[in-house]
């Protein structure tokens, strides 16, 4: 207690060059605080957003589909499988869906869209399509001969709420499938490869005109929250509902958005490095300084027999009592400066409709997370530690005589 309360005098022997060490600390504390948080709650936006509007966080599906979809490839017992999957914790919603490719035109134009069959209830609690409806409405249950369109499909054929569509492809069985729709919605997404290829219809009708006779080709599995992914994933696989199926949790569907999302947090990574050796250099700084300074002083004290590792002892104290000062209060302005950003959120200004592209939303909100909290600090407190120990340990080498000289 004696050797803390000594040090604790010592760091305000020079106020202006510890306020300045502590001021440093605690920006880059504050800093790592809130830019992990903003950097996982980015994340967990970009998921969330891409896995709402399309793949769901888990799906099944026949093996190979995903990568070359074919109408044949179908799930011949989806009610099943959607039965097993709702049973299982942390699953919030489950959807089927339905997929082929046709030839869609309207009074001028053709041109080629995927048309999906949806259940308009199932996909208002998990799908965001139902909340970007540009002009119209969304589907209902029970319709039929409705059709809801993205909206640069239906300018490129020229179409308008209320036009009628008509399609042809083919069927499960291999027999011709066409129908006429009614537009009755136009969807806009952001995600211009979305909006330009996609179309949807009501499931039951689906089913009529490209003869599924109730198969499916994907069971689409939302959850509470996105650790809770591979859970489901493994409930799914050890259930007999899914023997032979393939199960894809969102990065196997979305592998490109994974690794977007690694290259960034890489150099997220490599900017906290760099702010961190910064630390570092200030903090070696004013431990050279102040052993240069004291060195007189260490002289005199090792002279009346203090010994050398107390000196040792009494430096580390000073260097980690001005850490710690820097951690608590780099902490509280993270914690504070996060909150901020989660409740009002960080608009992304004129480059909102560019990410839009990569399934970014318009606002981003930082998530305070255990780990964003607790892993900057901790990453410092270290650093600071090794850093003050290279000039501390020159002391024991010190000779009484020589310092008293210097």
């Amino acid at each position: 207690m004696k050797d803390l309360l000594m040090a604790w005098r010592n760091i305000w022997r020079n106020t202006r060059r510890s306020a300045l060490t502590i001021s440093a600390i605690v920006f880059a504390t504050g800093l790592l605080v809130f830019m992990l948080s903003f950097q996982f709650g980015a994340y967990d936006d970009m998921i969330d957003s891409s896995v709402r509007l399309s793949s769901g966080h888990v799906q099944v599906m026949v093996p190979g589909y995903h990568d070359r979809p074919r109408i044949r490839r179908a799930l011949n017992n989806p009610d099943e499988i959607a039965a097993a999957a709702i049973r299982i914790a942390g699953v919030d919603a489950v959807a089927l869906r339905a997929e082929a490719f046709v030839l869609a035109s309207g009074e001028q134009r053709s041109r080629g869209l995927m048309i999906t069959g949806i259940d308009p209830d199932a996909e208002r609690a998990m799908s965001l399509i139902p909340k970007q409806m540009e002009t119209g409405r969304y589907l209902r249950a029970g319709e039929r001969g409705s059709a809801i369109i993205g909206s640069l499909a239906a300018e490129s054929l020229q179409l308008e709420v209320g036009d009628e569509c008509v399609f042809i492809g083919s069927g499960k069985d291999g027999s011709i499938a066409a129908s006429a729709v009614q537009i009755v919605g136009m969807y806009k997404t952001g995600i211009d490869s979305f909006d330009r290829s996609t179309m949807q219809i009501p499931l039951t009708e689906f089913d009529e005109v490209f003869s599924m006779n109730g198969a499916v080709h994907r069971v689409v599995i939302t959850v509470d929250h996105l650790a809770a992914a591979g859970s489901v994933v493994s409930g799914l696989e050890h259930d007999g509902s899914t023997d032979g199926l393939s199960v894809m949790s969102w990065d196997m569907l979305n592998p490109g958005l994974r690794q977007s999302i690694e290259l960034d947090l890489i150099g997220g990574v490599i900017m906290y490095v760099i702010l961190v050796i910064v630390v570092a250099f200030s903090i070696l700084n004013t431990f050279f300084m102040a052993i240069f300074e004291r060195k007189r002083e260490f002289g005199v004290l090792m002279a009346i027999g203090m010994k050398p590792l107390r000196l040792v002892k009494l430096m580390l104290l000073e260097s980690m009592s001005m850490t710690v000062i820097g951690l608590v209060l780099g902490m509280l302005f993270g914690i504070l400066a996060t909150m901020a950003g989660a409740h009002w959120g960080i608009g992304l200004g004129d480059s909102s409709e560019f990410m839009a592209q990569y399934g970014v939303p318009e606002r981003l909100y930082p998530k305070l997370t255990p780990l964003s909290l607790v892993l900057g600090p901790v990453l410092i407190c270290i650093v600071t530690f090794i850093t003050a120990l290279i000039p501390v340990l020159r002391i024991p080498r010190m000779r009484p005589v020589e310092a008293l000289r210097s």
